[in-house]
């Protein structure tokens, strides 16, 4: 949501408002920001020679009965449930409640949601796989046909891969940065109804699978929590692992580069959007300032996915080796890099977002249909603004965009080395390195120039 206009909801929106803030010169930051990753990659090439990774094959198992209870029929069904429960509360909130700023649906939708979907995935790992309400429906559709849900009608065509997510995460995107009322009960029913039907139909064609491979919410779920200290191994329990482990599980399927992409440029360019000189010039220019930033949004991923590819082509060229399945597989099989720097930016850019209008979410919750109700005890409550400082948010930005590139480097370094003599995996790094060392400056300048 754009708190530029949100109305009421503008509470600090995105951080701290501009690099005057930071408690350390800005110059400082640039040079250090830049200089971790090169460092970075200079340690990497004596003390990492050969790749460490081993995905699901690494990880300290928990004990039997965390996984059975994990597992268990009676804890997935009290997901599914309460899944249900908060889907079908702010859908009250959206068709009962009063379309003002005082409705809680797009605090729901755009703070408690979007961006809560991070830290709880990178803390309990996909759980939005779970909750997810549009999986519990299809299951009771197919539950009432006498079908298994794991099996469509048509097999899932395996050229389609994330594509179906990429285009959904896209959608949403333009509407929380460039849609036309966004924060309108009546846009977000209708977004959310056309979001329902596609997937319902994509998973009732094709299986639950879709919801893996299509569902944009789900894979953005599942993408972070390959960050999260806690995963699956290769048998299916639960265990302690190394994040690199987990990144390192990341399939490399068609459409993984324009999904990464759109969640690392849609970040982005929220952070130039709230720049005074784009916002003088997307209201001065010949384009409505919706349109601007629609065409701004699509032009800051298809950057990201195009630079991106380009560079590990050009990485597979210098190398000149020839790796399984052709060298133009290769973007995909580096993509897995670029997860925690999305999530980086994430962190960065939405953390005090989620501190401050987080707590106005909760405030709203208390009346959904604008009757004078406080169904939580919340509804006389006001936003904390001395939780954290602008010092605390100003550093949380700087090491968010810092270690999501640091960690990207490591990553995309072991895959390298996996998959290139050692030589030419040097060689083929550098193009890779230039490119995270421009990602990481133009991150942080992003972050502190609104």
């Amino acid at each position: 949501m754009d708190p530029r206009t949100s109305g009421s909801l503008v509470v600090l929106a995105h951080g701290i408002g501009g690099r005057r803030d930071l408690p350390i010169p800005f110059s400082y930051v640039l040079i250090g920001g830049g200089l971790a990753v090169v460092v970075s990659f200079a340690a990497l090439l004596f003390l990492w020679p050969a790749s460490r990774l081993k995905g699901g094959a690494r990880g300290l198992a928990l004990p039997d009965r965390v996984t059975t209870g994990a597992d268990a029929p009676e804890t997935r069904w009290a997901l599914r449930g309460l899944g249900l429960l908060l889907a079908g509360f702010t859908a009250v909130a959206a068709v009962f409640g009063k379309n003002d700023d005082l409705n809680p649906t797009a605090s729901f939708v755009y703070v408690l949601f979007w961006v809560g979907l991070v830290p709880f995935s990178l803390l309990l790992g996909p759980v939005w796989r779970l909750l997810n309400p549009l999986r519990t429906l299809h299951r009771a559709l197919f539950w009432a046909l006498m079908r298994d849900p794991r099996e469509g009608f048509r097999p899932l065509p395996a050229r389609l891969g994330h594509w179906p997510a990429a285009v959904s995460l896209f959608a949403f995107t333009w509407l929380e940065l460039a849609g036309p009322n966004r924060d309108s009960t009546t846009t977000l029913i209708l977004w959310f109804g056309v979001y329902a039907v596609v997937h319902l139909a994509g998973a009732t064609v094709y299986g639950s699978d879709w919801f893996d491979y299509g569902d944009g919410f789900e894979v953005y779920s599942s993408l972070t929590a390959r960050l999260s200290p806690f995963g699956r191994l290769d048998d299916g329990r639960l265990a302690l692992r190394d994040p690199l482990n987990g990144l390192d599980q990341v399939p490399a399927v068609p459409g993984l580069v324009a999904t990464v992409s759109v969640l690392f440029g849609s970040t982005a360019f929220d952070g130039a959007s709230a720049s005074t000189t784009w916002v003088n010039r997307a209201q001065s220019g010949p384009l409505s300032p919706d349109t601007a930033n629609a065409l701004g949004l699509l032009a800051t991923v298809v950057f990201v996915g195009l630079t991106f590819t380009a560079v590990l082509r050009l990485a597979g060229r210098i190398s000149g080796v020839q790796v399984p399945g052709g060298n133009a597989t290769l973007p995909a099989r580096f993509a897995h890099s670029l997860v925690p720097i999305a999530v980086g930016y994430v962190v960065a850019h939405y953390f005090s977002y989620l501190v401050f209008n987080g707590q106005q979410a909760f405030v709203l919750a208390s009346d959904p249909l604008g009757t004078g109700a406080n169904l939580f005890g919340t509804a006389g409550d006001h936003v904390n603004y001395t939780l954290i400082s602008v010092t605390v948010i100003a550093l949380v930005q700087v090491f968010g965009v810092v270690i999501g590139h640091v960690v990207a480097t490591v990553a995309a370094h072991d895959r390298a080395v996996r998959l290139f003599p050692r030589r030419a995996a040097l060689t083929g790094q550098v193009p890779l390195l230039i490119l995270m060392v421009g990602y990481t400056l133009g991150g942080l300048l992003l972050l502190f120039s609104s």
